[in-house]
């Protein structure tokens, strides 16, 4: 069933168009473009008229408006396991394992993530039919914590929050070779690359985007690695891994980023890219005075890595 609101444009308000008062109105519940569907179809009324997105409005008008339906979504629910975090009515974090594509697209199965959450729960279409629940994502070599949402409502805010940066992210990573440093950080623009388009790169202030990443030697493996905690401020696609690899560590199993195993011949070469969103915070996107604050178990390639590094080279901190 479409769903009905009905809105007065408040008392002492100054005059305004009714497509501007409505979208600050249910900015947390629907799109602009959804909106200008409705008065599009006639489904915006006052009086029981309908009127156009550029109608003034005075202090006491009432509009009635019926918001448009949601696709159905077009992903099949397929039942894969996939731990959770956290759950409740709004929203659901995961662990989400590696080589799990996020979302459907060109040349992927039906072994997604979307797939799995939707045998698990009802998720919100805000997004796409192809990608419900989805504000976010991680690489599909990356492990960690992901969060989804299951209402529209939810799913405004939590767009607000990501494009506001109100929420934390941190991941760890193995780094090959050890930094002189304890901590630091970097600030550089990340762009597409020029001649590789699957990869980014480090650019110019004057091109690409603002990339801002903290990081804090964990451990170190003699010489020869590092497990690095990696806070973002930013979320550009390959952040962490251009960022390290700019600073020369690039981490275990990021082949596209210039690891190279043949120093580490004492171990099995790394199963994926050793990168795992292992803590993310954030204010409730829904329920006032509420923090989501979940941290994602290490997965086992993870911790086989781990253990080897511990075995054949020296441990420090």
């Amino acid at each position: 069933m479409p769903e009905r609101i009905e809105y007065t444009h408040p008392e002492g308000a100054e005059t305004m168009r009714a497509d501007k008062a409505l979208a600050a109105f249910l900015s947390d519940k629907v799109s602009r473009s959804k909106l200008l569907e409705s008065f599009a179809a006639g489904k915006v009324k006052m009086g029981g008229q309908p009127i156009v997105k550029k109608q003034p409005l005075s202090a006491g008008d009432v509009l009635e408006v019926e918001l448009p339906e949601p696709p159905p979504s077009s992903v099949e629910p397929v039942e894969i396991p996939v731990e959770i975090l956290y759950e409740d009515d709004d929203v659901v974090v995961v662990n989400k394992p590696a080589g799990m594509t996020v979302h459907p697209g060109s040349g992927t199965g039906n072994d997604t993530l979307v797939h799995a959450m939707t045998a698990h729960c009802k998720l919100s279409l805000a997004g796409g039919a192809m990608r419900p629940g989805i504000v976010h994502r991680l690489d599909k070599e990356t492990s960690g914590a992901m969060i989804l949402a299951k209402t529209d409502v939810a799913y405004y805010a939590l767009v607000n929050m990501f494009s506001e940066r109100e929420l934390e992210k941190e991941y760890l990573a193995l780094i090959s070779g050890v930094p002189s440093v304890r901590s630091g950080c970097i600030k550089k623009n990340i762009g597409r690359h020029p001649s590789f388009r699957t990869k980014m790169c480090v650019c110019d202030d004057s091109l690409g985007r603002d990339a801002y990443t903290e990081w804090f030697v964990e451990q170190k493996f003699g010489a020869k690695a590092a497990l690095v905690r990696c806070k973002i401020h930013t979320g550009r696609t390959h952040q962490i891994r251009v960022h390290m690899t700019d600073l020369g560590f690039p981490i275990l199993g990021d082949y596209s980023y210039k690891f190279q195993k043949n120093k580490f011949k004492e171990i099995e070469p790394p199963p994926r890219v050793m990168l795992h969103a292992e803590h993310l915070r954030l204010p409730h996107p829904v329920r006032e005075g509420v923090e989501i604050d979940v941290h994602a178990p290490l997965p086992p390639d993870f911790q086989k890595v781990i253990a080897d590094l511990t075995e054949h080279y020296a441990y420090e901190y």
